[in-house]
């Protein structure tokens, strides 16, 4: 059995102004499974090639917070006791930011909790 899932891409915008990007992770839900997961990957490189005076440790850590918003917890901060699908919500959120998300997207999965994994693979290594 397939179930629904929604996704965003998290991308990297180290210039707004410019608009330029790379694709850095993927969150994704699925009410039906009860999953909310990120999966992250900073290419260095490209960030770099884009803007060389980008600060990759700041844009490390804005990823970082991403996912602790995600996998919620303590590293969810004030997002700690949401629930999955209103932090999914929050973070996909438009911002005008260095770290932003992309639209959202559905799919179908049997496995919704290995389409993060999947999803990383295919769109933005």
């Amino acid at each position: 059995m397939k179930l629904v899932y929604e996704y965003a891409l998290i991308r990297v915008v180290p210039r707004v102004e410019r608009g330029e990007q790379i694709n850095a992770g993927v969150l994704v839900y699925s009410r039906q499974a009860g999953v909310l997961r990120s999966a992250i990957h900073l290419d260095a490189a490209r960030l770099l090639a884009l803007d060389p005076a980008a600060d990759v440790a700041a844009v490390r850590a804005a990823l970082d917070a991403v996912a602790g918003v995600c996998g919620g917890g303590a590293a969810a901060g004030q997002a700690a006791d949401e629930e999955p699908g209103r932090r999914f919500r929050w973070l996909t959120a438009p911002r005008s930011t260095v770290v932003q998300p992309g639209p959202v997207h559905c799919g179908l999965s049997a496995d919704p909790a290995s389409e993060a994994d999947r999803l990383l693979d295919l769109l933005v290594r």
